[in-house]
């Protein structure tokens, strides 16, 4: 089973990590590429890269015949399929060995056992492991399933049976949402993995999302590497993980362990893979499914054991046994992983396209931080695929001191130009729920529901609009503007905002900032290369300022905004228009619900506009009738695309 050249058939922060630890051990490496990645890192960092099609992932990167001709092109003898796409794609699996490659993962009959939730739950079921109250039956219709969803009671999921990663899974917590959820999972459980088929689960209401790390061989050898909790997601997508668990004993962690090596072994597993459990409030465990595959957050797992998952993987696909024994394994200090998302937490999580203007991970690069990433500075983040960009990752010597890096490396690693989740990660491992090991899976989606304040966009402080008006005046180069001007006024927006920053130059390089009547005398030092240095209050601080068009894009003290400068005056084309309903993001269209003519009603649900594994709704701002539909299913369409332009009912008074 030796091979010398590897092709990932993947994109992105995890083609990067998979193509480092390659080269680190001497293998050539390919990458494959659609035309949205024709500049992207992976293609640049690899040895060789082949294109492979348009940039849909499934005329792309789901793709058999274009990826194997990739191999065959490049002399390439093993594919690395990363995570998502076809790792868990038993068919790809097979298919590559039959073409006489290496595949880096299990076998293709351990894919499949596992692959299938319903399959893997029975046999769970019969190993002895327990798993949580559910329908795996073959009779899928929706009598069927409605039925059995009675039968089991509320809170369930409905849930795909092929695939991860949250796809094809919907939360149901009244009869009411069933209907809806099981259109919902099914459809995109069709879209993502090309399977339909559902299963139902008992919801175990606040739990914990705890996932065992295993590794087999092909000599019958399989260890445990310790667990992770990723109990932070939203919306059944992680967020947060760590390692090790906040809530696991020794006692607890072996014996989850022995669990996930029995479930790894009967099926005759081999590579790496993570057997996930949901863990009651009680500590009692119960089996979700195996992830036939490398993890999201195995950084996590590396840095608390100091091995690389990578270099194991290739080992054990070359055919050597296990680099270490279970009584080898040792787990030291505590490491966070943070998953930045280009979505804004302030608006849903709605996914964002568009320019990467700042991303300079360096300088977060201390002692104890690992930054993953898949972007570059210039990047165009486009909405063919999934919202996240990197992973900032960290090690400290226990829990506390693991915040505290993160936090830092987070505010030191500022991403400017699209709208980020950045800020929020930040804030919520600070947040008491996450210190005090309080979370469950659902609580980030319950406090979108009841407005928990570390949902609500940061307001600028009056010294942040100072220094906006600051970065303003500099950014048509360093000097103010025209001294023959004692004072001028700026109308600075920021969001729905917008206020007035005069600004009173002196003749010794100091600036006088004055809002709502208070002046606050300043300073610029320097202002290079994206970073402006400068003194207020008699304290010298840095903030990265990007001008971008007509707007600032600035990060100060770990905050992030985009301020821009306006005439004094509205513009009333600016201002909503209930008439013209605009696509909430770059996209494709999987659903419109109303045609030309309907009469709709304020809130109703018109378009669903899908980008990067989200579904977004476009709905009525007012009553109306539909005059046009500008789109049609699976049409790509831009973020601000009019989609539905409506005839508003005029309201009108009654006569006493």
């Amino acid at each position: 089973m030796t091979f010398s050249k590897i092709l990932i058939a993947n994109r992105g922060e995890i083609a990067c990590r998979v193509i480092r630890t390659a080269r680190n051990l001497g293998y050539q490496t390919v990458a494959v590429f659609a035309d949205a990645d024709r500049e992207a890192p992976h293609v640049a960092l690899a040895d060789e890269a082949v294109h492979i099609g348009a940039s849909p992932a499934a005329e792309s990167y789901l793709r058999f015949d274009a990826i194997l001709e990739a191999a065959r092109k490049t002399g390439a003898d093993a594919v690395h399929p990363g995570y998502g796409f076809l790792s868990e794609n038993a068919a790809f699996a097979q298919a590559c060995v039959d073409a006489g490659l290496v595949f880096i993962g299990p076998p293709a009959s351990a894919i499949e056992a596992m692959g299938d939730k319903a399959l893997a739950k029975r046999r769970m079921i019969d190993a002895g492991v327990p798993c949580a109250p559910g329908y795996l039956g073959e009779q899928q219709g929706d009598a069927q399933l409605i039925e059995e969803a009675e039968k089991l009671g509320f809170p369930l999921l409905v849930k795909a049976v092929a695939g991860g990663g949250g796809r094809g899974m919907r939360l149901v917590r009244h009869f009411a949402e069933l209907q809806q959820g099981i259109d919902g999972a099914r459809r995109e459980a069709t879209s993502a993995f090309g399977d339909g088929t559902l299963m139902l689960e008992r919801l175990i209401d606040n739990g914990r999302h705890i996932e065992i790390q295993v590794f087999a061989d092909a000599h019958g050898n399989a260890v445990y590497l310790g667990e992770r909790d990723c109990t932070a997601q939203r919306r059944r997508q992680k967020v947060i993980e760590e390692a090790p668990s906040p809530v696991v004993t020794p006692a607890m962690r072996e014996a989850m362990g022995k669990d996930a090596v029995a479930a790894a072994l009967a099926v005759g597993y081999r590579g790496a893979g993570t057997v996930e459990f949901i863990v009651d409030d009680k500590l009692k465990h119960y089996f979700l499914e195996m992830n036939t595959r490398l993890q999201v957050e195995h950084p996590v797992t590396e840095m608390i054991t100091g091995y690389d998952l990578v270099e194991w993987q290739l080992r054990v696909a070359a055919g050597e046994p296990l680099p270490a024994k279970q009584s080898d394994i040792q787990l030291t200090g505590h490491a966070i992983e943070a998953r930045l998302y280009v979505e804004d937490p302030y608006a849903g999580f709605a996914p964002q396209t568009g320019k990467v203007l700042w991303w300079q991970p360096a300088r977060a690069l201390h002692a104890g931080v690992r930054i993953d990433d898949g972007i570059v500075q210039g990047s165009v983040i486009s909405p063919f695929y999934d919202p996240m960009v990197a992973k900032v990752i960290v090690h400290g010597r226990d829990r506390n001191d693991a915040i505290r890096r993160l936090r830092a490396a987070l505010a030191n690693t500022p991403l400017l130009g699209l709208r980020n989740n950045g800020r929020f990660l930040s804030d919520l491992v600070d947040h008491p729920a996450f210190r005090n090991a309080g979370m469950t899976t659902t609580m980030i989606d319950q406090w979108m529901e009841q407005g928990e304040p570390l949902l609500q966009a940061a307001v600028p402080s009056d010294d942040v609009w100072r220094v906006a008006a600051m970065a303003m005046a500099m950014r048509h180069g360093n000097s103010w503007r025209s001294d023959s001007v004692a004072a001028f006024d700026m109308n600075v927006q920021c969001g729905d905002l917008v206020r007035s920053v005069r600004a009173r130059p002196d003749r010794l390089g100091g600036i006088s900032l004055i809002l709502d009547g208070v002046a606050v005398q300043a300073r610029v030092l320097t202002f290079t290369e994206g970073v402006l240095r400068f003194e207020i209050h008699g304290v010298v601080q840095s903030a990265v300022v990007v001008a971008s068009g007509t707007e600032v894009h600035m990060a100060l003290n770990g905050h992030s905004f985009v301020f821009s400068e306006v005439s004094a005056f509205p513009n009333a084309d600016a201002l909503k228009d209930a008439s013209r309903a605009r696509s909430p993001v770059a996209g494709k269209v999987t659903q419109i619900l109303v045609a030309a003519g309907d009469a709709v009603q304020d809130g109703q649900a018109m378009v669903c506009v899908e980008a990067m594994k989200m579904e977004m709704w476009l709905t009525a701002e007012a009553i109306g009738t539909v005059q046009a539909v500008n789109a049609k299913v699976g049409d790509q369409v831009e973020s601000g695309a009019l989609l539905i332009e409506l005839e508003i009912e005029l309201k009108t008074t009654k006569d006493a």
